[in-house]
């Protein structure tokens, strides 16, 4: 079996074509919870758990399988899909547009692959590897549901500084809508993202401060029973 460390392919969200030394990908984790020490290579946002990397390259598909919760099987037709999706002619962030194209084709599908290609790409190098995918994929597919929201909470915090504004989940909500498309039937009216994020901030913002923080998300979430279900949705997908 060959050794996938030989095969990474990274592909920037800023150039039409992959560089002749693709750069380094390197492990994202979940830091552990508040409180538990942790390496140099972690870092915390004002107590948050967020995605960090550690300082070496995997040693091959015994390591992926180690540190997400796929079979080999299941990493090996990852892969293969993962080479087919992501050429030099087509950078992965494009991949992801083209992809939500074909599900929205009435909308415009760009700014939400953006946020998508920010939230897999782990490490923030502007570049994405099968190990980054793999990594956020058994995240939402097989990681408990702490792990999914936090994942979450890292996507709608755009700017990364441990809190979620409102300016920050309206770009999330205009980009989700753009890419609903005006077909949806009823029309959504203008105002609908902005009123959706009035909605959310009503919900979790709980002591009126303005922004969300990871806290008040987390527990805003595990006690809506709507949310935590929609949780193990993809639970037995692959």
């Amino acid at each position: 079996m060959p050794r996938f460390a030989l095969g990474w392919r990274c592909w920037s969200r800023h150039s039409p074509a992959a560089p002749r030394t693709p750069p380094r990908c390197r492990r994202s984790r979940f830091l552990p919870p508040s409180g538990h020490k942790t390496g140099s290579s972690h870092r915390r946002v004002q107590g948050i758990p967020v995605l960090s990397a550690a300082r070496h390259q995997p040693e091959g598909l015994e390591e992926l399988q180690a540190h997400t919760k796929f079979t080999k099987k299941e990493l090996q037709s990852l892969y293969r899909g993962f080479k087919n999706v992501s050429s030099p002619r087509a950078p992965f962030l494009e991949t992801f547009t083209l992809i939500y194209a074909q599900f929205f084709p009435q909308g415009d599908s760009s700014a939400y692959a953006h946020f998508l290609f920010n939230a897999f790409d782990a490490d923030g190098n502007g570049a994405l590897c099968f190990e980054d995918f793999v990594t956020g994929l058994s995240v939402l597919l097989r990681g408990t549901a702490q792990e999914k929201l936090n994942w979450a909470f890292n996507l709608y915090d755009i700017n990364k500084d441990g809190c979620i504004t409102k300016e920050e989940m309206l770009e999330i909500m205009k980009s989700i809508y753009d890419m609903m498309g005006r077909c949806t039937m009823p029309a959504p009216r203008d105002s609908a993202p902005a009123e959706h994020v009035e909605q959310f901030f009503m919900k979790m913002d709980r002591n009126g401060d303005g922004v969300v923080t990871y806290e008040e998300f987390l527990e805003s979430c595990q006690q809506d029973a709507a949310i935590m279900s929609s949780m193990q949705i993809f639970e037995n997908t692959i």
